[in-house]
C-alpha cells in the first residue's frame, strides 16, 4: 500500500469538476484508491462518495493506493492532485 497527503489549494475546494475528473483518473487503474480528510472517507472511484466529502480549501487529503498497479496510480493520482487542486 502506498499513500501520500496532500493539502487542497483549490479556493473552491474538492469541487464537481476536479471530483469528476479525479474519479475518471481513478478509475483507469485497479488498484483501491481511498480518500480520507480525517472526517469522512471515500472511495475515490465513486463520484458521489467523493463529493459527499465537502473538502474545502487547505484540508489535508491522505490518499492511500493499495492494489496491483498501484505504482501507476500512485504517480498518476499524485500528479492529478497537483496540477488540479
Amino acid at each position: 500500500m502506498k499513500e501520500f497527503k496532500y493539502v487542497v489549494q483549490d479556493e473552491l475546494g474538492l469541487h464537481a469538476r476536479p471530483a469528476g475528473l479525479l474519479v475518471k483518473e481513478a478509475a483507469k487503474f485497479k488498484s483501491a484508491i481511498t480518500l480520507d480528510s480525517g472526517a469522512k472517507k471515500a472511495d475515490a472511484k465513486r463520484i458521489m462518495a467523493v463529493m459527499s466529502m465537502g473538502v474545502k480549501q487547505g484540508v489535508e487529503v491522505t490518499v492511500s493506493i493499495d492494489g496491483e498497479d498501484e505504482d501507476a496510480a500512485f504517480e498518476a493520482i499524485e500528479a492529478f492532485f497537483k496540477a488540479n487542486l
